[in-house]
């Protein structure tokens, strides 16, 4: 079987999360390493942005793409979270409050996956991606201002706000999921 253009996207996402986690902790790039780290991550996330679109235009859409995508995206915001927690540059809750929603929202797609219904990802699921996405690249940048100090903050509450807002969406609007299982 031969991977088409998106899936291929999807895999180097995944790839260049180790390529990532190693600039931005290693203490050879005193200095740098966060620059690097950070320009791996935008190019992770386009490729997130580019495969979704490319599978879509040319209607590539496949059962690997629509299981390892959003895969791909937690993996790589979940390692830049961590990262970020090991740098000091964001507390532990937020880190636990965007996981949890994360393994909350599989959890809901296995389910409903299980008796053969297909959650579609929403807006407010779009929203929360972005802003966590922004947040990432503003506090691993770390640029000593005020400005950027205001946005980090201002950016980590958005974040939470939209993670915990995407997450009560998801819910109410698939809460016959949890009912009469199997």
């Amino acid at each position: 079987m031969s991977m088409n253009l998106p899936n291929k996207l999807t895999i180097l996402r995944v790839i260049l999360i180790p390529f990532f986690v190693f600039f931005m902790l290693a203490p050879y790039f005193e200095g740098y390493g966060n620059y690097i780290a950070v320009a791996i991550f935008i190019i992770a996330s386009f490729t997130d942005f580019l495969d979704g679109y490319l599978a879509r235009r040319d209607n590539l859409v496949t059962n690997f793409g629509k299981f390892m995508d959003p895969l791909a995206d937690k993996l790589l915001v979940c390692a830049a979270l961590i990262c970020l927690i090991e740098t000091g540059q964001l507390p532990a809750w937020v880190v636990v409050i965007i996981i949890s929603r994360e393994f909350i929202i599989s959890g809901f797609r296995l389910i409903a996956s299980d008796n053969g219904v297909v959650i579609a990802a929403s807006y407010w699921g779009k929203f929360k991606t972005v802003s966590q996405m922004l947040m990432v690249i503003v506090l691993i940048l770390n640029i000593d201002h005020i400005v950027f100090a205001v946005l980090g903050t201002a950016l980590m509450w958005i974040a939470v706000a939209l993670t915990v807002i995407s997450l009560v969406d998801y819910v109410v609007k698939n809460k016959d999921v949890l009912k009469d299982q199997k």
